[in-house]
């Protein structure tokens, strides 16, 4: 049986916290480095947790796992860094971009990443144009495996309450049916479900996924 090493960012959070579960109950991941900013509770055989500051470019380098399947699934919000726009941007640009552009250097043939639906660099919008900005920087890289994966609003158990999210759940919900199936809300686990899935596919090629590609392959 292939089995597959793997490199994520982003456990800690929403997404990345199911795509971490999804990892350790297959039998084809072999192991899981996990990089974070500060020691978590998370143990478990095939996991190894790798504490860096992002900051320092050699070691996030060197956290990565060569050879291994790249997954970044993490993000910042305006809470986090008090409105902060250099911030939110050294956070949602500089690390996904950074474990991109180190991923090949260790060999590394497929990124997945988790960005947003609506992600444009020519939006006039701050998140959605920097979503964009992201996107654009590693397509232009040369990953033999590129997928891109574009959600609308996640559910699932957040660690931090956001009113408006919560608001938007409930009015979504209740108007799902008259929304265009790309901007319908999804749970985070099936965004999960599918990244670990389609990971696996030599794909040799950029392959963007939305609410119908993602509910598909959840549910094969």
């Amino acid at each position: 049986m292939q089995t597959f090493k793997t490199t994520l960012l982003g456990a800690t959070g929403l997404i990345g916290g199911h795509v971490l579960n999804e990892l350790i109950e297959d039998a084809k991941v072999s192991s899981i480095n996990i990089i974070v900013r500060r020691k978590t509770e998370i143990k478990h055989p095939k996991v190894s947790e790798i504490v860096i500051d992002f900051d320092d470019e050699i070691a996030f380098n060197n956290a990565i796992e060569p050879e291994s399947i790249i997954f970044c699934a993490l993000g910042t919000t305006n809470k986090k860094v008090n409105g902060d726009k250099d911030k939110y941007r050294a956070v949602d640009y500089n690390i996904p971009v950074n474990a991109a552009k180190f991923g090949l250097e260790r060999n590394c043939e497929t990124f997945v990443l988790v960005s947003s639906m609506g992600a444009n660099s020519k939006s006039s919008n701050f998140y959605t144009k920097l979503k964009g900005e992201v996107e654009d920087r590693i397509t232009s890289l040369d990953y033999k495996n590129l997928h891109i994966f574009r959600p609308s609003l996640l559910l699932g158990d957040r660690q931090e309450f956001r009113l408006g999210e919560r608001v938007a759940m409930v009015l979504m919900k209740t108007f799902s049916f008259l929304l265009p199936s790309k901007y319908k809300a999804i749970q985070a686990k099936d965004v999960a479900k599918a990244m670990v899935h389609a990971s696996k596919k030599d794909i040799s090629q950029v392959k963007f996924y939305h609410y119908k590609d993602i509910t598909e392959i959840s549910n094969g």
